[in-house]
């Protein structure tokens, strides 16, 4: 069994003591649509690796982490090892999910017994791995002291059987005899040896956590896909993740994944904070506003891997009122830790890299340049909106809004925009944002006496953004 490190003897050899202090990132409590984070409204915004920077030993996360800092990113996904990637899984070179032979690590030890699918020995699910947990707990460690929070992902969908027979919850793979069910069985509670399996890793990766304040929980990734997850299973998980800390001091945020249509959700499990979709649409914000829950964009991804598509997307769903965008950036491998490993390769699902990067910044500072925590979307503060040019007749306006102070406008698509703003009497700066470089094309002062005030953009490609405060 494993030996835990005494929490003050781990924070003061992590460095961490200061940063507990203000406890663990929570919805903020004046506008619960944002965090806070170490006593800071935060929206959380990243372009960050396929999940398997703890999991893998051939990645160097420091290196990693060190690039998401440069770029003032404050978020990184890291899937736990209870699932893991083989070779050739969805196309991807590099794929930080698929460890080489010998390198992959997970909560579980290994046995003395030889037999599990990737040559190495079994996996014995009543043992911990110190040394993962070691190095999982260096990960948040290093990312806190770059300002960046962890989303740990408890769980992910057995895609294919391939994948199944990859897990160390496959009876294949343990010395336990736990887990010889299929696929769809492995997260629907039938098998209680299974159950009691998933809930033991939980409790075990809550306790030996509890300490770190830049740490938030995801159930399973993509829990909708390929069928078999059950929501007795899923709150039977939150609720090993709620006992678990019960008695701890911090208490941990919790996300669950949902369909990416458009869906108002219902039935929530009260215990989730963090509205998790893939793909997501705006929309997706709009019909979940009510519910007073961070909504997430938690994964990029798809056959288009420009990086207009994944920057149109971040400035709409924030825009929108979201508060999380965590771009998937498959230029992030084993051997280039540093996000170069530009250009992708064809057939890679999804887009990434340094150009990409930058512009994700500016939308970050774009964002992080106003008291984002009083504003809201509003859409009825745009009473008129011609766009011309390009794709003028796809275009979408998007108005983030603390009505009378403050006014964040995105225009996706077209060449030209003239916009009327309901704007209170007051004096205003406004100025025009070009979202890919980041450059101001254009500022004026208005003197304003009430009423609409028609604004217009300089000309432009692709998209404009636009900010309007008061003097």
């Amino acid at each position: 069994m494993s030996r835990r490190i005494p929490a003050c003897f781990l924070m003061a050899l992590l460095g961490i003591g200061a940063a507990v202090a203000a406890g663990p990132i929570r919805l903020h409590p004046d506008n619960p649509h944002y965090f806070e984070f170490q006593g800071r409204p935060t929206i959380l915004i990243t372009a960050g690796e396929h999940y398997g920077a703890v999991l893998n030993l051939d990645f160097d996360y420091v290196r990693y982490l060190d690039v998401l800092h440069a770029h003032q990113f404050n978020l990184t996904r890291v899937f736990s090892g209870t699932y893991r990637e083989v070779a050739g899984s969805f196309h991807i070179t590099g794929n930080t999910l698929a460890p080489a032979a010998g390198r992959f690590v997970c909560p579980w030890a290994r046995s003395g017994t030889p037999g599990a699918s990737d040559g190495g020995n079994r996996f014995d699910l009543t043992t911990w791995d110190e040394a993962y947990l070691t190095r999982l707990k260096d990960f948040l460690a290093q990312a806190g002291r770059r300002g960046i929070v962890v989303e740990l992902v408890l769980f992910c969908t057995m895609y294919d059987d391939k994948l199944w027979d990859a897990s160390p919850m496959n009876v294949r793979n343990n010395v336990n005899g736990v887990g010889g069910v299929g696929r769809q069985e492995v997260y629907s509670a039938k098998n209680q040896d299974l159950l009691a399996a998933q809930q033991a890793v939980v409790r075990e990766l809550v306790v030996e956590l509890n300490e770190f304040d830049n740490l938030y929980y995801e159930i399973c990734n993509e829990p909708y896909e390929r069928g078999g997850l059950t929501s007795q299973w899923n709150d039977l998980i939150v609720a090993a993740a709620v006992e678990a800390e019960a008695s701890l001091p911090q208490k941990h945020l919790i996300a669950q994944g949902f369909p990416p249509g458009p869906r108002a959700i219902s039935g929530l499990n009260p215990r989730i904070s963090v509205l998790n979709f893939h793909a997501a649409k705006p929309d997706a914000v709009r019909l979940n506003y009510p519910l007073n829950k961070v909504v997430a964009f938690d994964e990029t991804g798809g056959a288009d891997r420009s990086d207009r598509k994944y920057r149109t997307e971040g400035w709409e769903f924030l825009l929108a009122g979201g508060g999380v965008y965590d771009h998937l950036d498959f230029s992030f491998t084993p051997d280039h830790e540093d996000g170069m490993a530009v250009p992708l390769p064809p057939g890679t699902p999804g887009g990434g890299g340094p150009e990409l990067r930058q512009q994700l910044r500016i939308l970050k500072e774009f964002i992080e340049g106003f008291d984002f925590l009083r504003m809201a979307p509003m859409p009825g503060a745009l009473k008129q909106s011609r766009i011309t040019g390009a794709l003028a007749d796809k275009a979408a306006v998007w108005v983030l809004a603390e009505a009378g102070r403050a006014y964040a406008v995105y225009v996706k698509e077209g060449a030209g925009a003239e916009l009327a703003l309901a704007l209170p009497t007051g004096d205003y700066g406004a100025e025009w944002l070009n979202p890919r470089t980041g450059s101001v094309e254009k500022t004026e002062t208005l003197r304003h006496e009430g009423g609409d005030r028609m604004l217009v953009s300089p000309a432009y490609s692709e998209d404009i953004a636009l900010r309007v405060t008061r003097r």
